[in-house]
């Protein structure tokens, strides 16, 4: 079934002014809407997800596509990152519960259940297990392309860029030439975005998650056109899996 339909219906917390809108609002004049289905705001996905927007918001606006996301958290846990990942406030909503995740029928991760574990608990072993590649296929390869680097992929870190992922020291995009070069994701480069992301949610792991229980739900990626016709879907099955082609999440849209 064609997911606009739910999708259109679905009305959220706003993060910019904490409305409960539509969240398809404003999308009449696009020529495609991008819905972003995240998983926890904290999580690596959601982070790294909208890090591939940022960096190709431009053609995204010159195609006409009207970007849209859901993510499991709360308005200050929405803010965070918004604040972090320059995301626009007005186009992110809050799903406290993964109601909306759960009537698409996506994947919730693994889910054993341990009686001696309160449910947060659980969550916190279930997430481990998929770190370690358990019900979540593919998470150890896609870390390893971080360390190693993909020259499919395209250089993530300006020459003149500078970042900071405690607990390294301030480092130039221009480092990494001698880890292999320019022009493609060389070897760490990636790993080292993700252990900036890392870092960032330890330092505000209560704002990012303030209930522990839906860690390990996954979320999905909808294409529509202007018609609501579904052009493209994909639904995560995996951390570190929240596209068909990891080394160029946004390639499907051929910007």
């Amino acid at each position: 079934m064609n997911p606009y339909s739910l999708l259109a219906q679905t009305t959220r917390e706003r993060v910019g002014d904490g409305a409960i809108a539509p969240i398809l609002a404003d999308c009449g004049a696009a020529s495609q809407i991008l819905m972003l289905i995240w998983p926890q705001l904290g999580d690596f996905d959601s982070l790294e997800y909208a890090w591939w927007i940022r960096r190709q918001a431009a053609q995204l606006q010159a195609a006409g596509i009207a970007v849209r996301a859901v993510g499991i958290g709360d308005r200050p846990s929405g803010q965070k990152f918004c604040e972090y990942t320059d995301f626009p406030a007005d186009h992110l909503f809050i799903d406290p519960n993964a109601s909306l995740h759960q009537a698409l029928g996506l994947y919730r991760g693994l889910s054993l259940k341990l009686p001696v574990l309160s449910p947060a608990q659980n969550s916190w072993l279930n997430l481990m297990l998929m770190c370690a590649g358990i019900g979540s296929p593919g998470t150890l390869a896609e870390v390893f392309r971080g360390y190693r680097g993909d020259r499919t992929a395209p250089q993530l870190i300006a020459d003149d860029e500078e970042i900071q992922a405690f607990p390294l020291p301030p480092l130039k995009g221009s480092f990494f030439r001698w880890a292999g070069g320019r022009g493609f994701q060389r070897p760490f480069e990636l790993a080292t975005l993700r252990l900036r992301n890392m870092g960032e949610v330890l330092r505000h792991w209560k704002t990012y998650v303030p209930d522990a229980a839906y860690l390990t739900q996954r979320g999905a990626t909808f294409l529509f056109d202007a018609q609501g016709e579904l052009l493209y879907e994909h639904r995560d099955r995996a951390i570190l899996g929240f596209a068909k082609t990891m080394s160029n999440p946004l390639q499907f849209l051929q910007l």
